[in-house]
């Protein structure tokens, strides 16, 4: 378990004192009070009436809250052993400096609160053909900065470059950059869980704040394990939900739809098929090219140039 040590004893008690808010809240079915509990972020990207439905499954599932004690850190989120009337489960948040949740992770089921990740085990190759460029990545918020969200915590942002810039020519035009277009391919033998598509790509240098994750395709392991591609080029998803895809085999483009300034690939792994409440884990690669050098299960960081050492094509 992480020790505490590290942390004030007045943070403690803000968490101590928003987890006994939410159990308040939630035994009492106030559930639009628990939607006020999240930072402005997180109400556009979970919707009230989409957290009323999640409490009601919960609730249908668990019962009410008895206790919510502190368990353990993960990151920036610390994690709660909270026992309902019908099961022990692990909740977890995140808070800002105001005391609002900006993450959050509640398990729906017993199959969910079993199945926190640490990493893969199911052996993965990189989503390109080509060398790419890791932008973002890694265990620490300096070389990661999605490690400061539960859900996105070891998440990749991937683009391509070349004599040191991401793109040529005219920068405000997408086909511009190396990595618009790509090929994005399986990084394992997978079935498809969801897929949003439709979302036009943004001009390079605006946001789209509507659809945070842009056209977006989950894929499920045998073993339960979920990647997600998120900011996918418009109209370029090749299967539907409930097709199976083989590892090697092009999904997608890279491209960039959703909550992005440039085109890149934002790659994660994760314990559930939920764009919002779940909880990221380590992607391990099987044989890499990082850095001319070939590397053996290998998580990639920040800045490090990667290509599979053997080449997959259709």
């Amino acid at each position: 378990m992480t020790s505490l040590f590290c942390f004030s004893q007045t943070e403690h008690k803000n968490f101590d004192e928003v987890a006994s808010k939410f159990q308040s809240k939630y035994n009492a079915s106030n559930y639009e009070d628990v939607h006020n509990m999240l930072d402005e972020v997180m109400k556009s990207l979970i919707p009230k009436e989409k957290m009323t439905d999640f409490l009601y499954t919960v609730r249908s599932n668990f019962g009410t809250i008895k206790t919510m004690e502190f368990y353990d850190v993960n990151n920036s989120a610390y994690v709660y052993r909270t026992s309902f009337e019908k099961a022990i489960v692990d909740i977890s948040f995140s808070l800002n400096k105001k005391n609002q949740i900006i993450a959050l992770f509640i398990p729906r089921n017993s199959l969910e609160n079993s199945s926190i990740l640490k990493r893969n085990a199911t052996k993965m190759i990189f989503p390109f053909k080509e060398e790419a460029f890791v932008y973002w990545g890694g265990e620490t918020a300096d070389l990661n900065y999605h490690m400061e969200d539960l859900s996105q915590q070891y998440a990749f942002d991937i683009l391509m470059v070349a004599n040191g810039a991401p793109y040529k020519g005219d920068a405000t035009k997408n086909k511009s950059y190396f990595v618009f277009g790509k090929e994005i391919i399986a990084p394992c033998d997978a079935k498809v869980v969801k897929v949003i598509d439709g979302v036009k790509d943004n001009v390079p240098g605006t946001l789209n704040k509507t659809d945070i994750s842009g056209n977006t395709i989950i894929l499920e392991t045998a073993r339960k394990e979920y990647l997600l591609f998120a900011h996918i080029k418009e109209n370029t998803i090749l299967f539907k939900e409930g097709d199976s895809v083989k590892k090697g085999q092009v999904i997608a483009q890279c491209g960039n739809s959703g909550n992005t300034y440039a085109a890149h690939l934002h790659l994660q792994l994760q314990n559930t098929d939920d764009l919002f409440n779940t909880i990221g884990a380590k992607i391990y690669f099987d044989e890499l090219i990082v850095n001319g050098q070939i590397e053996k299960d290998y998580m990639p960081k920040k800045e490090d140039f990667v290509k599979n050492k053997k080449r997959f094509l259709e």
